[in-house]
This record gives structure tokens, sequence and C-alpha cells, in this order.
């Protein structure tokens, strides 16, 4: 199966693809792009190695037939549920089924969690992206929150807002 747990040794491939995934020119080669909305980077290699001292976070990550990671996601226990985040796909992977393989995975892990529910915050502009998760089940809670304002994420070039979508696994 290409999709595993994550370790501190893909720290710096995981931090390539999560940028180019969200950010920059590279990003723009799929339909996942946040580089019109929001300038800097995603995360950056400290940020993503923190992660991996928290026993509620994993990083799942799908490896192609040449060991190049092309998809990843972010899960954290949170409570009786399981947040989803930071879902990166390359770009000129994407449409070709590694983001359903990821969220087919993210599904069954919470479910060997007993998280009963998957929750996710998606910019409420993106309309595309959130048909896509819509047509995969995930339903608009009616909560909607700001984009984090601190710049870890990088600089809004607008007003953000995130919309939370969620799913009973």
């Amino acid at each position: 199966m290409p999709i595993t747990k994550a370790t501190l040794a893909d720290v710096p491939e995981l931090n390539v693809l999560i940028n180019n995934a969200y950010r920059g020119e590279e990003s723009k080669k799929g339909w996942t792009t946040e580089a019109d909305l929001i300038d800097g980077t995603r995360i950056d290699e400290a940020a993503l190695i923190e992660y991996f001292s928290n026993e509620a976070i994993t990083i799942l990550k799908y490896v192609d037939d040449h060991g190049l990671i092309t998809g990843s996601v972010y899960l954290e226990i949170k409570g009786p549920k399981l947040y989803l985040g930071m879902f990166s796909v390359s770009p000129v992977l994407q449409g070709k089924g590694v983001g359903r393989a990821l969220l087919e995975e993210a599904e069954a892990i919470a479910k060997q969690l007993n998280c009963h529910t998957i929750t996710m915050t998606v910019i409420s502009s993106r309309t595309e992206l959130i048909s896509w998760y819509e047509r995969r089940g995930y339903a608009f809670t009616g909560e909607i929150q700001p984009f984090h304002h601190h710049g870890r994420f990088g600089e809004p070039k607008q007003v953000i807002e995130l919309m939370v979508l969620e799913k009973a696994v």
C-alpha cells in the first residue's frame, strides 16, 4: 500500500510537497492552489518537526512507485473528532486519485481511533474544493472561523474566512 505514516526523515520532502501544493508558481499547475489568496509559505521544517513530537498528530504520506512522496495529510485527535488538515497532493498529480486514497485512509484511521467525526476547515472562497469534499460526504457545519493571523501559515492578500466541514464516519 502506498500510504503509510510519515516520519521525521520525511520532513524535508514533506516541506517541499506541501509548499508546492499550496503556494507559489508550482502550485498553479494544480487546482488546489492558494497562491492568489495567501503570500508566503504554508509550512516550514521546524513546524513539521514540532508536529512529530505531538502524540495526537499523525501525518500520512502517499508514496509513488519511485519512492517519492506525492501526497500527504495531517491528522490530529481533538477530543472525539479527528481534525484533517494540510491536505497536499503534488499539483501535477491532482485529479489522479491520490487525494481520494488519502481521504479514505484518514477515514479508516478515524474509525480505528474511535473518532466518529472528521472535521476540517476550508477557505470559504474555494468553492471547487468545498464541492469536492461535499461529493465525498463532508458538510458545512454553519461555523465560520477567521484565518490565522499570526503569519505562521502565510499572509493573506484579502480577508479570508474558514468554513468548518464535517463528516460522520
